[in-house]
């Protein structure tokens, strides 16, 4: 089932390399993927893209240790995000996200030609642990795939033991407190700390969630350095769900993303997740 985008990746990849080295030579800068953020929603905007963008619901939530089994609505930490900054080419963006009870996220997002990266600073400036465990960017994937949500999924993947994998190719789960959707849960995540959807008897390795463009020319893949969950939702949307595990007063951590959209060559999106993420992404 894979051959058809390995061979029409494998053209497009060549073909890209040519436009690109095409361009240099003509004297033309390559120019970055554009980025605003208003509403909480990020747009990564591209002529290529199908649609003109791929939207990010940046950020849906922030959530409590324990959500598999509880009611959304107790999950779920209020918060608040701002736009602080935009560059004039519109190539980075910084925001910043206060999460109650008063812990400080800020945001630094920077795009490349054919990926967005991601760098959270988290702070806990009150004198109280923080129970904020995780958190969830929805990437929302309609136009890029071209289909609903009773079939989009199809057009969806994960890694498993290295191997990219349709998730169509897998038996999937229905039983949950929410029905709806499929959640892959990394190694080393409690099973009882994800979301309260279906839960897939299969694990991700690596922890890499992503599509396949309507048109078989482009691939999408999300990552982190910290990986709470995978998640084909239920707004046509996928997850890479990052894990923060909790903060003691004064601590501060910092975490790493990326949004990957590359000509339809899963070995390349594979490589460029060991290059970003090899020795750190679980």
């Amino acid at each position: 089932m894979l051959q058809p985008f390995l061979r029409l990746g494998s053209l497009w990849l060549i073909s890209l390399f040519a436009l690109l080295q095409s361009q240099s030579a003509n004297g033309q800068q390559v120019r970055p993927l554009e980025l605003t953020w208003e509403d909480n929603l990020l747009r990564i905007h591209a002529d290529y893209l199908p649609g003109g963008s791929v939207e990010v619901w940046y950020l849906e939530a922030f959530c409590r240790k324990g959500a598999t089994d509880r009611k959304w609505s107790e999950t779920t930490i209020p918060h608040q995000t701002r736009l602080i900054s935009t560059a004039p080419d519109r190539s980075r963006l910084e925001l910043e996200t206060i999460i109650e009870p008063g812990v400080v996220a800020r945001h630094g997002i920077q795009s490349g030609t054919d990926e967005v990266a991601f760098q959270i600073e988290l702070t806990n400036p009150t004198d109280s642990p923080a129970d904020i465990q995780w958190a969830q960017p929805c990437i929302r994937v309609g136009r890029f795939t071209g289909f609903g949500q009773d079939d989009y999924w199809k057009r969806c993947f994960i890694f498993l033991k290295g191997e990219l994998t349709f998730l169509d190719q897998i038996p999937r789960t229905q039983e949950a407190l929410y029905h709806g959707g499929q959640v892959y849960v990394p190694r080393g995540v409690e099973r009882g700390d994800v979301n309260p959807r279906p839960i897939s008897e299969f694990q991700p390795d690596p922890p890499i969630m992503g599509c396949v463009s309507h048109n078989d020319r482009w691939i999408l893949g999300a990552a982190w350095d910290s990986t709470q969950e995978l998640f084909q939702g239920v707004i046509v949307c996928l997850h890479s769900d990052f894990r923060i595990g909790g903060l003691q007063p004064g601590e501060k951590k910092t975490l790493k993303g990326r949004i990957y959209l590359l000509p339809n060559d899963p070995a390349r999106l594979l490589q460029r997740w060991k290059n970003d993420f090899g020795r750190t992404g679980h």
